[in-house]
């Protein structure tokens, strides 16, 4: 998640508990955010962050993910809360592997959200350098799931 993008909710949660509000919800830009919490003071606020993906909306950034990792590699993100899927169902062999070359338009994987599952396509040609997440974990909004190196899609 990008810094700008934590601190907006950050903030938007400081408002949440400064007014003592049970429930926020924000839209900017596609991006809408619910935080909702129980009544209790003990409690933490629960963030619920959904993407509308709009047409040619990338889900890859040119981000490093660390220091060492060349700059140009695109970083695909998940658009949406939920859990990470490699495969289709648990019987069959995963959409891609490391090493795999991959073309634009191509599944990578699926984030099912509420019983719903999002088919997540590379947004350009390249070469799954790294896979970030494991199967059935669960993902945050704007968290790296693959490395693509798009100079080797070639």
């Amino acid at each position: 998640m990008a810094d700008s993008s934590r601190r907006e909710i950050e903030d938007l949660v400081e408002v949440l508990n400064r007014y003592h509000l049970t429930e926020l919800e924000f839209e900017k830009k596609g991006v809408r955010i619910r935080i909702k919490r129980d009544p209790a003071p003990a409690s933490s606020p629960q963030v619920d962050v959904s993407k509308t993906v709009e047409a040619g909306s990338p889900l890859e950034r040119p981000v490093p993910l660390h220091s060492s990792e060349p700059a140009h590699f695109l970083t695909v993100t998940s658009p949406i809360v939920g859990t990470f899927y490699r495969s289709p169902s648990p019987d069959t062999d995963p959409y891609v592997e490391e090493g795999d070359i991959v073309k634009k338009g191509q599944v990578l994987c699926i984030v099912e959200a509420m019983k719903l599952m999002n088919e997540i396509e590379a947004e350009s040609d390249g070469k799954v350098v790294k896979i970030l997440v494991e199967s059935t974990t669960p993902v945050e909004f704007g968290q790296p799931l693959y490395l693509i190196d798009p100079l080797s899609g070639s």
